[in-house]
């Protein structure tokens, strides 16, 4: 070797080892519903949860909305419970979830009167398969360790996990103003940023060791300290997650709209995922005009499914296209593609185990477009600008055949179907 030159070898190994998600270490809760187990932590795939923003009053309204959520993905769906109509309601939306077949676990969502909605209504407590308690919101003073044991004591009887969810929006003031106090007494203070990060990890552990005095198994006890900022989601998290082996539950607090709130969620998500730092997950996208709440979940499931820790769906690649492109062709034969393999997955699950890990690719043209078809399961490289008329078509790394005229797009779903019954369909023996 000569003497200017750098054996990288050694660094490369290590950058190919380290380029995967690292392990989790965390407890195990078992969140349950009939025979439906959602297991959270250890050795558990990530799990998606949701949240509906129906009026739970509206039975039918929200069973129909957790249905969708349910289909589209999410493992565990959350809706509010602040009103003894809405308590009365929860049981009336299981049964009515039940009759659909759907047995998604319900997550029941409490706020400054869980204490006595948990309490007074034993059959929306039972219902639940979780809770979800806000420590900064259940009471103030002597009434704070009150109402916070009366939902740890409900949870207790009913063998029900619990996530304690701080919120830096509703963070226990009386607790940020003693370490403000604290802080200000220091001979080299942190600054506010750190005393808020602090706090909000000391409430969620301080929490969720009162609940273990109170009965709580610790296994049943799941923790998130939700921010609005990326950086600063990254920070607490961390710190967290060297403080306690807990399940942790990640998500960006009002993410916000469209692609400000996909980019934030993914960013920050798949940061602390890599680092083996989070067991469940939630995408909290604002809406957009029309658009249907299962975006977050499809969100979700992408941020999972890019990271490598899960497959959902088969993944298309496409190329983005340029000038050699002009064509709309493959950009509407990939949307057609990607659609219809996603519809056709809630019957593809169960029909051909595996499907959720094949690979499509539909690209623009000869520059990339063999190379990458071929790396792809199935894949078919349209004709570029200037090029000859033909798309061909390779399976599993060979070229199999070339599509002309005006049905490429129907020819080849045909062949991606074909493709997913060879090959992932089950025989069954005469």
């Amino acid at each position: 070797m000569s003497a200017n030159m750098i054996d990288t070898s050694s660094t490369l190994e290590q950058a190919i080892a380290a380029a995967k998600p690292a392990a989790r270490r965390s407890r195990q809760a078992r969140v349950v519903w009939g025979s439906r187990v959602v297991t959270i932590g250890g050795d558990a795939p990530v799990r998606v949860q949701s949240m509906t923003n129906t009026d739970t009053v509206d039975v039918i309204g929200t069973a129909i909305q957790v249905k969708e959520l349910a289909i589209a993905g999410s493992e565990m769906v959350r809706i509010t419970v602040n009103t003894p109509e809405a308590a009365e309601a929860v049981p009336h939306i299981r049964e009515q979830l039940d009759r659909m077949g759907i047995d998604t676990p319900l997550v029941g969502d409490f706020h400054y009167n869980g204490h006595r909605l948990l309490t007074e209504y034993p059959a929306m407590a039972q219902a639940l398969s979780k809770y979800r308690i806000n420590p900064g919101n259940v009471g103030k003073g002597d009434k704070k360790d009150r109402q916070f044991a009366m939902m740890v004591e409900a949870a207790a009887r009913y063998d029900k996990v619990v996530r304690i969810g701080v919120n830096w929006g509703s963070l226990d003031s009386e607790l940020l103003a003693q370490m403000m106090d604290e802080n200000a007494a220091r001979a080299q203070p942190w600054d506010a940023q750190q005393v808020m990060y602090r706090a909000l990890v000391q409430s969620a552990l301080s929490s969720a060791e009162y609940a273990r005095e109170l009965g709580l198994n610790p296994n049943n006890i799941i923790i998130s300290c939700k921010v609005s900022g990326v950086q600063d989601l990254i920070s607490v998290y961390r710190a967290l997650s060297q403080r306690c082996d807990y399940a942790l539950h990640l998500g960006l607090t009002e993410a916000g709209m469209g692609t400000k709130g996909t980019v934030a969620s993914a960013t920050a998500l798949s940061i602390l995922l890599q680092e083996g730092i989070g067991d469940t997950i939630r995408v909290s996208l604002t809406p957009q005009p029309g658009e249907a709440r299962t975006q977050e979940v499809v969100v979700a499931l992408e941020i999972l499914q890019s990271l490598g820790l899960r497959a959902f769906n088969p993944s298309v690649t496409a190329c983005p296209g340029c000038g050699r492109t002009t064509s709309t062709t493959f950009q509407e034969l990939a949307k057609q593609i990607d659609d219809f393999l996603r519809e056709q997955m809630p019957v593809w699950r169960a029909k051909y185990p595996g499907v959720e890990n094949m690979k499509v690719a539909v690209m623009g043209c000869i520059v990339n477009g063999p190379g990458e078809s071929k790396h792809a399961d199935i894949g078919i490289s349209l004709p570029g600008t200037g090029e000859a008329p033909a798309a061909p078509v390779f399976i599993d790394g060979e070229k199999a055949l070339t599509l002309r005229g005006d049905n490429i797009a129907s020819e080849f779903q045909t062949l991606v179907e074909n493709y997913i019954e060879k090959r992932f369909g089950t025989s069954v023996p005469a």
